[in-house]
C-alpha cells in the first residue's frame, strides 16, 4: 500500500495536536512541527496508537529555513506530501495601543509567513499527489475587536493568503480551504480566561459563563471537533472544495 503522509504544524498541543491524532486514522504517516520536543513526542505516541507513523521535527517555524527543513525531512523520509495544516502560531491577545513592533514582527512571521514559506516549499510535492492544503484562522478575522487587533488583523490575512493559494491550486491541482473556529476550549483559552477572572476579581467559572452569554453561545468547541472539520476538509469526499472558508463557532458570529 502507498503511504500517505500529512504535515500537521503546531501539533504539540491544542487543536494541532488533536487534528495529528484524528489523521492518523486517515493517513499512514503523520509529520509532528512545534517547537515543544517533549510534546511533540507525546503526540507521536498518540499517532502511533492509532498505527500511523509519525515524524517528529522540533524547530521554530518563524525561522527562515524552516519550513524548507520540514518539506526536505517529510520527503526523504516518505516520499511525498499528501495534506499539509498549517495551524502553528498564537498571536498575543493585546490592545491595538499596547502591541509592540516585535510583538507584531513574532506573531506575523509565526502565524503568517511560516504557513506562507511552508505551503510554498509543499507545494510541487502538494500538485503531484493532488494534495489539500488548510489554512486555520478564526472568527476574529470577521469581527475584530481593538482589545485583540493582532489575532483579528492576522486572521484576516490567513484567509486572503488561502484565497490566493487557492487560485492558483486550480491551475495545479491542490486544494487550499481556511477552518475559522470559535471559541475552543484548549490550555490557551483556559489561560486567558484566568486572566480575566483575576482582572474582575470573579470566579473563573464565572468568567467562562460571562463569555459565553456576551458571544452568544451555549458552550466552548473542542480542539476535537476541529480536527474533524480538518479531516473532512483534507478528504477525497472534499476535493471539489477549494478557496473556502469553514467556520465552527456554535453561531458566534451570525452569517449563512
Amino acid at each position: 500500500m502507498t503511504k500517505t503522509a500529512a504535515i500537521v504544524t503546531g501539533a504539540s498541543q491544542g487543536i494541532g495536536r488533536a487534528t495529528a491524532v484524528r489523521l492518523a486514522r486517515d493517513f499512514s504517516a503523520l509529520v509532528l512541527v512545534a517547537r515543544n520536543r517533549i510534546k511533540l513526542e507525546e503526540t507521536a505516541a498518540a499517532v502511533r496508537a492509532a498505527r500511523a507513523e509519525a515524524l517528529v521535527i522540533d524547530l521554530d517555524l518563524a525561522e527562515t529555513g524552516a519550513a524548507a527543513t520540514v518539506a526536505e525531512q517529510t520527503l526523504s523520509a516518505f516520499g511525498r506530501i499528501d495534506a499539509l495544516v498549517n495551524i502553528a502560531g498564537a498571536v498575543p491577545g493585546l490592545d491595538v495601543f499596547q502591541m509592540t513592533d516585535e510583538q507584531w514582527h513574532a506573531g506575523l512571521e509565526l502565524k503568517l509567513h511560516a504557513a506562507r514559506r511552508l505551503t510554498v516549499q509543499a507545494w510541487n510535492a502538494l500538485s503531484v499527489s493532488q494534495g489539500a492544503v488548510v489554512f486555520m484562522s478564526g472568527n476574529a478575522a470577521v469581527i475584530p475587536r481593538a482589545g485583540a487587533a493582532a489575532v483579528g488583523a492576522i486572521n484576516a490575512c490567513i484567509e486572503a493568503l488561502a484565497k490566493a493559494f487557492a487560485e492558483r491550486g486550480i491551475v495545479d491541482d491542490v486544494q487550499v480551504n481556511c477552518v475559522s473556529p470559535g471559541a475552543i476550549m484548549t490550555d490557551r483559552r483556559t489561560a486567558m480566561l484566568q486572566r480575566a477572572a483575576e482582572a474582575k476579581q470573579i470566579d473563573i467559572e464565572d468568567a467562562k459563563r460571562g463569555f459565553l452569554r456576551q458571544a452568544g453561545i451555549a458552550r466552548f468547541g473542542t480542539a476535537e471537533e476541529i480536527a474533524d472539520v480538518v479531516a473532512f476538509v483534507v478528504s477525497p469526499a472534499a476535493h471539489w472544495m477549494t478557496g473556502t472558508v469553514l467556520r465552527m463557532d456554535g453561531g458566534e458570529v451570525r452569517s449563512v
